[in-house]
């Protein structure tokens, strides 16, 4: 229950315009923002747990020109977490080979007892975080027992599997950097779109504008570098499709706070209610 959006472009290019109209889907995303800018093993990082267009800090940013070649921006609307700066997205991690990973999540890990065990060392409460966590620390054990680093289409080829696992019984829109490659990946219908520029390519939740947006392969991991892909894994059958046991899931890790900021922002939710919200736009 987040919005993403991504860029990727060969050159520097300004971003104010999408970013603009991205942050303005806030009002039903109230419960943070966040915004990465990213450069090779750099990645800086700005994010707080308000409503983006309450943000003075995230004004002062939008109100100078942003321009860049890799960034990431998140709207948290919280099912899982704290509304804290710790549990907003974007997350990044440094890995054993100084590559610094960013990661931004829309959706919620139902089943998957093999990112449980980063509850106990990750920085804030989310499922999203753990993801994170899990993905680098394959990365790292990989990369230990073969004694190298893997080639940008090692890192995909395990980066695929693992998705795909990952993908099962759960609902993962995610974007991913690690400081070379930019990977999207969406398992529910209409989860994200993605705009062709030039050498650019901009991934985003919702469409932004009246510009040629198109639906995003479903199920299929995409890798891609300076504006264009360079990697596409095979089409898993892990869709994502919400029941009434994920709802009853989500509505039981809710907070109070949570619970009446969702009331607040989107009526009394039934499960008939949510169940409906849930399907693709036609």
């Amino acid at each position: 229950m987040c919005e993403l959006f991504g860029v990727s472009s060969n050159k520097k290019t300004q971003i104010n315009e999408y970013l603009e109209a991205f942050y303005k889907h806030s009002n039903q995303h109230p419960d943070g923002w966040g915004l990465a800018l990213m450069r090779n093993k750099e990645s800086k990082i700005e994010k707080e747990p308000i409503k983006a267009s309450d943000s003075k800090k995230l004004r002062r940013i939008l109100d100078n020109p942003i321009i860049t070649k890799n960034a990431f921006a998140h709207i948290r609307l919280a099912t899982t977490g704290q509304m804290e700066p710790k549990n907003c997205h974007p997350f990044k991690k440094i890995d054993n080979n100084n590559r610094t990973w960013t990661l931004m999540h829309n959706g919620t890990i139902f089943n998957n007892t093999k990112i449980e065990q980063y509850k106990t060392i990750q920085e804030g409460d989310t499922d999203s975080e753990r993801v994170l966590l899990y993905l680098v620390d394959e990365i790292n054990k990989t990369e230990n027992k073969i004694k190298r680093q893997l080639t940008s289409k090692e890192r995909f080829e395990l980066l695929d599997k693992l998705v795909t696992d990952l993908a099962k019984d759960n609902k993962l829109n995610l974007m991913l950097y690690d400081g070379s490659l930019m990977y999207f990946h969406t398992n529910s219908e209409g989860g994200l779109h993605y705009l062709k520029k030039e050498n650019t390519i901009y991934v985003t939740t919702n469409k932004l504008n009246n510009e040629n947006w198109e639906v995003f392969p479903l199920n299929t991991l995409i890798a891609v570098k300076d504006g264009k892909i360079v990697h596409q894994g095979k089409t898993h059958t892990n869709e994502y499709r919400i029941t009434l046991e994920n709802f009853k899931f989500i509505m039981n890790n809710l907070t109070p706070t949570m619970k009446e900021n969702l009331i607040k922002n989107f009526g009394e939710i039934t499960p008939e209610r949510f169940l409906e919200s849930q399907q693709p736009e036609v």
